[in-house]
């Protein structure tokens, strides 16, 4: 049996009251190695390729940058996917029962600063669940979410 796991990757906008709203663009669920020393590694060791992240793009940039969320979501999906069948699907972002052990968040902080979250949902099967467990297990900046998962891998 697999360690499932659920990507979102958000986009953000400032409300009329000047509150961050996030809201997922998409959620992508692979079938196994969903733990954070497998997928959540994999996951930072992508993030860390980009140098920014842009509102538009410069004539002959050169650095990897995606355009905003929705172009590094594109870009998430394309990496993790490949052209081979299974193992990664996309999901509508109100599906949040997929069976998932571990659901990382990916989203810029107020500062516009890429960040992760990861949560540990135990493992439930399509709302059987086995645990009520939800707890996170990380919360911050790419940096120190690659050092969690590396922390966790020496571990």
């Amino acid at each position: 049996m697999g360690t499932r796991s659920l990507t979102f990757v958000y986009d953000s906008y400032k409300n009329e009251q000047g509150q961050m709203v996030y809201r997922p663009i998409i959620n992508m669920y692979r079938q196994y190695d969903g733990y954070p020393t497998g997928h959540g590694a994999e996951v930072a060791d992508f993030l860390n390729q980009f140098e920014a992240i842009t509102n538009g793009i410069a004539v002959g940039e050169k650095r990897r940058t995606a355009n905003g969320m929705g172009c590094l979501a594109g870009q998430l999906v394309s990496n993790f996917k490949g052209d081979e069948a299974g193992q990664f699907y996309l999901y509508p972002v109100e599906c949040v029962d997929c069976g998932q052990d571990y659901e990382y968040h990916v989203y810029q902080n107020e500062n516009r600063e890429l960040c992760v979250r990861i949560k540990d949902r135990g493992f439930n099967m399509f709302g059987l669940t086995m645990s009520d467990k939800d707890e996170c297990l990380f919360d911050g900046v790419l940096s120190e979410f690659a050092e969690f998962c590396a922390e966790k891998e020496a571990a």
